[in-house]
This record gives structure tokens, C-alpha cells and sequence, in this order.
């Protein structure tokens, strides 16, 4: 061995030697196959550019992309018991819980968080998929109430954005119960008044979508979002019928009346700002006419034809005579 084997070599193969790339450079599009560069990808906010196909986002992202410059301030949330039945399938459940919160950086499967948007004060609770599927268990359901309390005591809009496969099935019937909580929390909001929106995100379905998910005032949906109950294949196996092509997306459930609109991403925020800002628009646009004191009603005059007055014009006011 001398200093060519030990210096020079090693110099030249680490030059000539191809660099390795990392595997998280490039995504493919999961509907058109297509490859996207990670930057751009970001840059249109996980939409692809080839296709328009909405990917799936993580929730702080979403925060990101929907408080007034970037900022917002996360809420604690109640701790609840770990595993309270100890539950195990191929592994423990709260193994699943660590590998969740190492993968995805939560506590569990929502954050609530509040700032302003359009400088209207808002409260969100954005689900994070990756965390078990979005699925509901008392944590989350501890997290909507929270976010439902928040609302009603700063007296802003709630939004909520759902991204889930439903109730967690390591909490059986615990899970279940966070269906009927999250509907009274939601009821609170709205008995002091105030908006509930909800952003139908890919996917919403199960438990989910059987509560608060469909109980919005207003329900805006992304392009292309599953949103349902139960899976195609389970119903038509259920029912015995073939289901029409993409009837659980997102643009044949507004065209049925189940949602209100469906905006691009790109476009989201603009609209939501646009909402609240009519929802909760306390001053008329005019200001109401009131007619003169003493002025009595009259109908408009027949026309030169002899033609009795039209019913659908309204009265007209004409103060009394000598006022």
C-alpha cells in the first residue's frame, strides 16, 4: 500500500464517482404518472402541474397557507388516556401512536390553531392524514371541542378541515362516542351565532363525515376529494348496483346538492376571506330608505292605454299634501 492506493485513488473516485440523488427530489403524480420537481410542486402548493390533481397536504401547510402572512399561534389540547383498551393487532397500539408522532411531528391527528385571515380573527382544526389516516379518536375529538370552545370565547368563525379514513378502530366504541361530542361542540358554535365552515379535503370519509364534517354552514370541497361514508366497492357489494363513475368526488356531490362549491386550492383562501367577510358583515350595504312622516301609499299611475296598474310593481310613497 502506498500513497497512490491511499490518497490519489480515493481523490479520483470521488470525482469521477456519480453523486447520489435523493429519493425525495421527485414526486409522482398519483393520476396522471407524471414526475414533479419538489420545488415547483411546493411552489403550487401540492397540486400537480400537468394534471391539476390535488395531492394530499400536510396540516401545517394548510396553516401556512391560510393565516394572514404564515402566522398563527397553536392551542394545547386536553390530554386523554393512551391506549385505554390496549388494543394489539400486529403491533401494540401505542407503538402506532409513537411512529405516527415521530413521522408526522403531532401530538395526534389535528391541530387547532388561530390567527387571522383577511384580518378577520379565524379558528382552525386541520387534520394531519399521515397521522393514522386522519382517524378520529378521543384526542381528536378533545381537539374539536377545544377548537369549538376557542371560537365561541374570542367569538370568531370556526373552520374546520377534515382529511380522514374515519373512526379510529384502536378506540372501538371511544372512538364512536367522538361523534356525538364533536356534534355538540359544534352546536355551541352555532348557538352564539357564529359561522361554521367546513373544507372538504381528500379523503373525508366514515365517522367523519357521519358528524361534523357535514354539518358546515357552508361546505367547500377541493377538486377531486373522496367524500363519502362507506368505500364504492362496499356499497355496490351492499346495494347490488353499479355506481356511477366518481359519484363520491367532489363535483358530482355539488351537483347533487351536498356541497356548496368547489374551489382550487390556489384559490381557497381568497374564498374563504370572501365568506366570512359576507357572514359576517354586521353593516348594510345602503343605508334603509324610510318613508317621510305623514307620506300615504299610492299606486303608479295607468298607462296612456288605459291599462290597469301592474301588481308586481311595488307601492311607491307620496308625501301628503301641504307638509
Amino acid at each position: 500500500m502506498n500513497w497512490l492506493t491511499n490518497f490519489v485513488r480515493p481523490k479520483i473516485q470521488k470525482l469521477v464517482r456519480p453523486k447520489e440523488v435523493p429519493d425525495n427530489l421527485w414526486h409522482q403524480c398519483p393520476k396522471c404518472s407524471e414526475m414533479v420537481f419538489h420545488r415547483e410542486l411546493e411552489k403550487n402548493l401540492r397540486v400537480c402541474t400537468h394534471c391539476g390533481h390535488h395531492m394530499r397536504m400536510p396540516a401545517r401547510d394548510r396553516l401556512r397557507m391560510m393565516f394572514d402572512n404564515g402566522a398563527w399561534t397553536e392551542i394545547e389540547v386536553r390530554a386523554v388516556a393512551v391506549d385505554p383498551l390496549r388494543f394489539k393487532d400486529r403491533k401494540r397500539y401505542v407503538e402506532r401512536l409513537k411512529e405516527s408522532q415521530t413521522k408526522t411531528g403531532l401530538d395526534d391527528a389535528v391541530v387547532v390553531a388561530h390567527g387571522t385571515m383577511g384580518g378577520l380573527g379565524v379558528v382552525l382544526a386541520v387534520f394531519e392524514f399521515d397521522f393514522m389516516g386522519g382517524s378520529m379518536g378521543a384526542a381528536v375529538g378533545e381537539a374539536l371541542i377545544a377548537a369549538s370552545e376557542l371560537a365561541v370565547l374570542q367569538h370568531v368563525p370556526l373552520i374546520v378541515m377534515p382529511s380522514s379514513g374515519g373512526a379510529r378502530m384502536q378506540e372501538g366504541i371511544l372512538s364512536l362516542m367522538q361523534l356525538a361530542r364533536t356534534t355538540a361542540a359544534i352546536e355551541k358554535v352555532r348557538e352564539h351565532g357564529l359561522p361554521y365552515i367546513v373544507v372538504l379535503t381528500d379523503p373525508t370519509t366514515g365517522g367523519v363525515t357521519a358528524s361534523f364534517a357535514m354539518l358546515g354552514d357552508i361546505a367547500i370541497a377541493e377538486p377531486g376529494a373522496i367524500i363519502g361514508f362507506a368505500g364504492q366497492r362496499v356499497i355496490e357489494q351492499t346495494i347490488r348496483e353499479k355506481l356511477p363513475e366518481g359519484f363520491q368526488r367532489s363535483e358530482y356531490l355539488m351537483e347533487h346538492g351536498m356541497v356548496d362549491m368547489v374551489v382550487p386550492r390556489n384559490e381557497l383562501r381568497a374564498k374563504l376571506i370572501q365568506v366570512l367577510g359576507l357572514l359576517l358583515h354586521a353593516n348594510p350595504a345602503a343605508e334603509a330608505v324610510n318613508p317621510t312622516p305623514g307620506a300615504r301609499r299610492r299606486r303608479p299611475v295607468e298607462s296612456l292605454a288605459g291599462a290597469p296598474p301592474d301588481p308586481s310593481i311595488p307601492d311607491v310613497f307620496e308625501p301628503d299634501e301641504g307638509e
